[in-house]
């Protein structure tokens, strides 16, 4: 046992998480600066005009945020998560007042800062993690119990949910919902309570749809790509084109047809089909191999976590970048409906960057506790 008085050594971080981070992150630099070209010299009349900005406003703060909650013990946030819950309820109410939020193509999730847009969705997906990890660690002992245990967590989640739904923003939706779904089962909740929510989910989900033509619009065209291609299929029949056409070995970089004003949000959503469309399938492995590896690597880090907060904390931050970058890589094969939610780390968008690198950040620390937790 060591003495409260002396502080044990800390493991060093994660290389292997840090290689794979920093791998992702050039990875998304180089493709915006290809991706983004001709929408930065249209709009702005410069071609690097969007590179810079997410170098300036999310590579460079994400990357200091990472460092600095690398090295922040990763308890804190569980001392502040109450805090934390309130501030982002704040926040995700704040987009939905006329003058506060912005509106940009019918959905309202940003606040601007006058220098940049802030999107607070991205901020509730960690906080809503850090939130429910502080929960169930602390009342491990009655999750059993759905009035005590279970539905207190579940409501915290739906208010957020149902915030976030309000935007609307039916991709960080799901995303919060399958994230909200590992962790209630990681908890240790009961298999009847998962299962009797997992069906309300879906009644609301089909209400969702059948409310909301654009959306039952967007099911049919992910059943059949073929419909309405100049419609409703247009976007994912462009990245079908983007992909399909990348062949092999691709167009080589720098060389897509698609981001001259044919792919919607080539820069944005729809990156990964331009750099298949550049690199061919064989390079763009490489992309997707790398998420498979961060994946691997954050959920060994949740198995040799210290206790059940880190445990959680783990396993909801990397399920939800897991999960994140399936549904947007899977939306641009059109093997899942087209969300309209970032590829983690490699999309433009600094609120998505910072997020995802602040998460990072949590993840090493966690991994740093390793041989403080065995000597104590």
């Amino acid at each position: 046992m060591i003495k409260s008085s002396k502080k044990s050594k800390l493991n060093p971080p994660n290389y292997t998480l840090l290689g794979l981070t920093l791998g992702l992150i050039f990875f998304g630099i180089t493709a915006i600066a290809s991706a983004s070209s001709v929408v930065s010299w249209n709009n702005q009349g410069n071609t690097y005009y969007y590179l810079v900005h997410q170098i300036l406003f999310g590579v460079f703060p994400g990357l200091l945020l990472m460092v600095f909650f690398s090295k922040i013990n990763y308890r804190f946030w569980q001392k502040i998560a109450p805090l934390l819950i309130v501030l982002v309820l704040i926040l995700l109410l704040a987009v939905l007042i006329p003058g506060i939020g912005v509106e940009i193509g019918g959905a309202r999730r940003w606040l601007d800062l006058g220098f940049t847009y802030v999107q607070p969705s991205e901020i509730a997906k960690l906080v809503l993690i850090i939130y429910l990890a502080a929960w169930f660690d602390k009342r491990h002992r009655n999750l059993s119990d759905f009035m005590t245990g279970f539905l207190p967590s579940l409501v915290m989640a739906g208010v957020v949910a149902f915030l976030i739904y309000l935007q609307p923003d039916m991709g960080t939706l799901i995303v919060l919902t399958i994230t909200a779904a590992a962790m209630f089962f990681t908890a240790g909740s009961q298999i009847k309570h998962l299962l009797g929510t997992s069906a309300l989910v879906l009644v609301a989900l089909f209400l969702a749809i059948k409310t909301a033509p654009y959306r039952a619009a967007r099911i049919i065209t992910f059943l059949d790509p073929s419909h309405d291609p100049q419609g409703i299929g247009y976007h994912v029949n462009q990245a079908l084109l983007a992909v399909g056409s990348g062949g092999l070995l691709g167009y080589g970089y720098n060389n897509s047809v698609q981001k001259y004003n044919y792919l919607p949000e080539p820069m944005g959503d729809s990156i990964f089909a331009i750099i298949a469309e550049e690199l061919g399938f064989i390079r763009v492995t490489l992309l997707m191999l790398l998420f498979v590896a961060f994946i691997w690597t954050g959920l060994n880090i949740a198995k040799r976590t210290p206790d059940n907060f880190a445990k959680l904390l783990a396993v909801g931050i990397t399920t939800w970048i897991g999960i994140q970058a399936m549904i947007n890589i899977g939306a641009m094969v059109a093997i899942m409906p087209l969300t309209g939610i970032p590829l983690p780390f490699i999309s433009y968008g600094s609120s998505s960057l910072i997020a995802v690198l602040a998460a990072t950040g949590i993840l090493l620390n966690i991994s740093r506790q390793e041989t403080k937790a065995k000597q104590v």
